[in-house]
This record gives structure tokens, sequence and C-alpha cells, in this order.
């Protein structure tokens, strides 16, 4: 972990069609001093980059390990459709699994929706990544059912994408080891969450100093009121004392 003491600074790891730049402003606008890493990862890895201390948190796929690391949630996307522009599917602007029952539907290695068993034909052989399943589906040889901000990620002018309607969904996480939970990360937590920059929650508070004892108000307000009985006192005996004129 980064040494906080010496030179404080965040590394921050995203998977990709994640975008934390709304985020990263936000950290830029409050701790100006220190500076933020961000650290693309590919999905299977961001694990491995957590266990061994090269990011402090990450904007990870769900589901994550729960017994090593914390994971707040953040969204789910909707899972779409990536089809050639001139294809049959277009013709609508929701399809179901059922439309993709003839389909050649790819299936890469590194798909994040966590399939039972993906829909349609198998293909021949598994895309090694997303990106290779997207020029795959460029050369009509399949589709692929990706979260939309993959094929967004991945968009080309001859390919366009629809909602599946009842396909998985991925949901977004931020997420660190348990037991390195620093400021840092409870800064950034703030952020994700929407907390204003005044907000202490998650942090250690430091106990109030501690304030010069004054006296209580009645206390000091009857000392005065004795004072001036006693001196009003004191007049009254001098006055009595007075010798008497003859008449």
């Amino acid at each position: 972990m980064t040494d906080q003491a010496d030179s404080p600074s965040f590394r921050l790891a995203y998977v990709p069609g994640v975008t934390p730049a709304k985020w990263v402003r936000i950290w830029e606008e409050r701790l100006p001093d220190v500076p933020l890493t961000l650290l693309q990862v590919p999905p299977a890895e961001a694990s491995g980059v957590l266990r061994e201390g090269a990011a402090d948190a990450a904007l990870v796929r769900l589901p994550v390990d729960r017994a090593v690391f914390s994971a707040i949630p953040l969204y789910t996307e909707t899972s779409v459709v990536v089809v050639p522009k001139d294809h049959v599917i277009t013709a609508a602007e929701e399809i179901t699994l059922d439309d993709l029952a003839d389909e050649v539907v790819l299936h890469p290695l590194d798909d994040v929706l966590g399939w039972e068993r993906p829909p349609g034909e198998p293909a021949f052989e598994r895309p090694a990544t997303t990106a290779d399943a997207i020029e795959l589906v460029a050369a009509n040889i399949g589709v692929l059912v990706v979260p939309q901000s993959l094929a967004r990620l991945h968009h080309r002018r001859d390919l366009t994408y629809r909602t599946v309607v009842d396909a998985p969904r991925s949901g977004v996480a931020l997420s660190w080891p348990e037991e390195a939970t620093t400021d840092l990360v409870e800064d950034f937590i703030g952020i994700v969450r929407g907390r204003t920059v005044n907000s202490t929650r998650g942090r250690a508070q430091q106990p109030a100093p501690a304030k010069e004892r004054q006296p209580r108000k009645d206390t000091a307000r009857a000392g005065g009121n004795a004072g001036k009985k006693n001196s009003g006192g004191g007049r009254r005996a001098s006055g009595g004392g007075r010798p008497r004129r003859r008449s």
C-alpha cells in the first residue's frame, strides 16, 4: 500500500466499460494535494491487483470475494446484443433471449455476464476477448451480448445494439481489501456515495479540544449582588454612626 505519511497518493483501478471521470474530478476538487492515479485492468485481474497492493481500490464488476474484499454496489447495467446495422434484429428496439435462438452467439473468454448457458448456437471456438468478438460480429460471424457500456466502448460505425430485456446483468461496485480501509479509501467512498465535502462519516473524528472552564452565570450574578448588599449595608452602618445635630 502507499506510504501515505511520506507521500500521500491514491491509486484507483477500473475495468473496461466503467467511467470514473466524474468521481476523479470531485477528488481533484476536494483533495488537490493528493494525486489520484488511474489503472485500467481486465476484469479477471482486478482482484489480483488489489491483493498485491498495486491499487488502493478498484471499480469492478460483481461478484467479488467478500471474505477478502469490501464492496459497495454502485449500479447495474442493461445488457444489449451487438449486431451489424443491417441485421434483422435492428427492426425492434428490445428483444428477448428467445429471439437469439437461431443466432451464433459469441462467448468471449473475458465474458462478464456469468451465463449458466449462453443463448443461441455456440461459435466454433470462444474468442479470447470482447474486442476480438466485436471483430467477429463485424465480419457477420455471430452476435454478442454484453453490458451496454462495453458496446459503447467498442463502438463501430457498421455495428449497433439492442436491449435484451431478460439477459443477465452486470453490477459495478467499488471494492478494496477489507483489511486496508485507509482514510483515503474512506474519502473515495464518500465521493461515490455523494457525501458532501463537510461530511465526516466513516472517518475517525478527533475529540474536541477542552474549553477553559467558565464560572456559571448565576453564581457570578449572585456574587455581584452579594457585594452590592454588603456595600450598602456598610454605608447604612456608617450613616447610623453620625452624631445628631443639636436643636
